[in-house]
């Protein structure tokens, strides 16, 4: 099947996503992170492809062509929110079981969809990020939290609207300075930032990291029972890979050592000298070759 940008309707989103390699194929759901768009994976999407398997990228909510059906529906930027509208495209879709590869934002939708969906889902990797036991966000230490800089500054009172003033100056910033430098030209900027004139773009980044550090954000109840399970879950039993940029200025390296022991179903984590926060941007094949061993391992 050839790259294909459809839509799939669920019971909040008209989620916007693309399809390729065989109709047949074994179903691996790529997940973006932030700030990025489903153009992220591109040239990962090919390779995996290419081998076989049928790709499926979503725009995330809040970007890209990814809508909500209602204006009343509450924008929850939560991992667990994330996680449900993936197991609801796949319903969609008519998938049961399928892998997910997540970077960013879709590394935990993939710890998260491991956690809570463990039946439907066979492997995940996670790019750029570590597993959270329990969904639980604790307070780093000043390294990290300096790096962290872009959190803090959501949780202001007038973070909200300056980010709203410029939000494509505001990701740039993060594409600037996660990485090291000449990994990105201004058109791939320019085409990957479109995504963020999503009208649900700023809402949906602001709650996602605001309800982190601040009480009485916005939350969806039709996912508390969700939450509630999430936060009684350390170890996961789906086998996993975790893949960390050793040069990534975002989420120190360091964040995603130790692991092991919250995985009961295989864990391996590789390191990627030289690549920042952005591994299927600067190393697309080294991620491909990765992915596809794990996918296929026995």
């Amino acid at each position: 099947m050839d790259d294909q940008n459809l839509l799939a309707r669920t019971t909040k989103l008209e989620i916007a996503y693309t399809e390729s390699g065989p109709a047949d194929g074994r179903p691996v759901m790529l997940v973006h992170g932030w700030p990025d768009a489903a153009r992220a994976w591109t040239a990962v999407a090919a390779r995996l492809a290419a081998a076989g398997f049928r790709t499926i990228v979503p725009d995330l909510r809040g970007a890209g062509n990814t809508r909500f059906l209602s204006p009343d529906t509450p924008r929850d930027g939560s991992g667990v929110a994330l996680a449900q509208d993936v197991i609801d495209l796949a319903d969609a879709l008519g998938i049961d079981r399928f892998d997910v590869v997540g970077h960013d934002w879709g590394a935990r939708t993939a710890y998260t969809l491991a956690a809570l969906f463990p039946g439907r889902i066979s492997r995940i990797a996670g790019l750029a990020l570590q597993f959270q036991p329990k969904g639980a966000f604790k307070l780093p230490h000043f390294s990290q939290a300096r790096k962290f800089w872009y959190q803090w500054f959501m949780t202001l009172d007038g973070g909200p609207a300056a980010v709203a003033a410029n939000p494509k100056g505001f990701a740039r910033l993060q594409w600037d300075t996660w990485s090291p430098p000449g990994w990105f030209d201004e058109d791939e900027f320019a085409r990957t930032a479109a995504a963020f004139d999503n009208p649900d773009w700023v809402p949906i980044t602001l709650n996602a990291y605001r309800r982190r550090w601040r009480g009485g954000e916005v939350s969806d109840p039709a996912y508390a029972a969700l939450r509630e399970k999430l936060a009684t879950i350390d170890q996961l039993s789906t086998p996993t890979l975790m893949i960390q940029g050793g040069a990534d200025f975002c989420d120190e390296p360091a964040s995603s050592e130790g692991m092991e022991g919250h995985f009961t179903g295989g864990y391996r984590r590789v390191v990627l000298d030289g690549v920042g926060h952005f591994p299927p941007r600067e190393a697309p094949d080294a991620v491909a070759d990765l992915v596809i061993a794990h996918l296929r391992a026995e």
